[in-house]
């Protein structure tokens, strides 16, 4: 048990430097296979896998730490405090996407059109790219703006975008649910809701990933179709990413509650799992408005 006052801190734990590593082995490898090298999908693997060792053994020390009663109120805050800072970090992750959708679509594209807003200047392209077209969604700039030729089918808002809209409300609302139960001491409305949220989770993935053969097979919308293309697949790949690692972080505490590791009382994980999830609705709901609604 923790001692009063006392703060607890691991001794000998070398699951930081081990993440490092593969953190490194996975951008080097990554870097080399864009670069053309037949080594750097291996590395890419070794780098992946090496991370995914990390998480385990390191979540396995924790909950060990946590059952075994290591932790004080004071660690509980110290959590708290990175969870919350960790979320914020990624708000800004996101915000700088949302930035350069917005730049792209309402700043560059005027410019390289012949309009400099706020200026009444209409001869910017004459400088720049005279026959350049401000029409959005564009093939340029490589195309030379627009899509008036067809190469590709801008997604729609209304069909699995929608769906999936739908989803992670729902999910929101089970996860919500399953909080509840929680603070009610009630395992079956916590377990529930907990497999309800998970199966919403990865049902948004799956869907997504329909779309997404949609999108290169059928529609020609692929990362090398201009602008829309690369911010379209960068938005939503990197939010369906943030969903996959936000399921199996549910996952792994409806396991846990399934083994009755939470209480009413000590349920950080779960609290820290929720307010990730809501995270993940929040910025979809801006997807779906910014990126395939307007």
């Amino acid at each position: 048990m923790a001692l009063h006052g006392s703060y607890f801190l691991p001794h000998k734990a070398t699951q930081p430097i081990i993440g490092s590593i593969g953190l490194f082995v996975l951008l080097a490898g990554f870097s080399n296979y864009l670069n053309g090298s037949d080594i750097g999908p291996a590395m890419m693997w070794v780098g992946a896998g090496t991370i995914i060792y990390m998480m385990f053994i390191w979540f396995a020390a924790i909950i060990r730490e946590s059952l075994g009663g290591l932790y004080n109120h004071q660690v509980e805050i110290s959590f708290k405090m990175g969870m919350m800072w960790f979320i914020t970090s990624e708000v800004f992750f996101f915000a700088a996407f949302f930035g350069a959708l917005y730049y792209c679509r309402d700043l560059a594209l005027p410019w390289l059109g012949g309009d400099t807003p706020g200026t009444g200047i209409d001869s910017t392209h004459q400088f720049l790219w005279d026959s350049f077209k401000n029409v959005w969604p564009t093939n340029g700039p490589a195309h030379i703006g627009g899509n008036e030729e067809g190469e590709f089918e801008p997604m729609a808002a209304w069909g699995i975008p929608a769906i999936n809209t739908l989803i992670l409300l729902t999910s929101g609302v089970t996860v919500t649910w399953a909080h509840w139960g929680l603070l009610k001491d009630n395992r079956r409305q916590l377990i529930i809701g907990l497999a309800l949220t998970v199966l919403l989770g990865f049902g948004f993935v799956f869907l997504q990933g329909v779309e997404y053969h949609e999108a290169y097979t059928e529609m020609g919308l692929t990362l090398g179709t201009g602008i829309y293309g690369s911010t379209f697949f960068m938005l939503t790949g990197f939010h369906g990413l943030h969903v996959t690692i936000g399921a199996i972080f549910l996952l792994i505490v409806l396991i846990r509650s399934l083994r009755g590791h939470f209480s009413s009382h000590n349920h950080f994980a779960f609290e820290a799992a929720a307010w990730y999830w809501h995270f993940v609705d929040v910025v979809w709901l801006g997807l779906f408005i910014f990126v395939y609604w307007l």
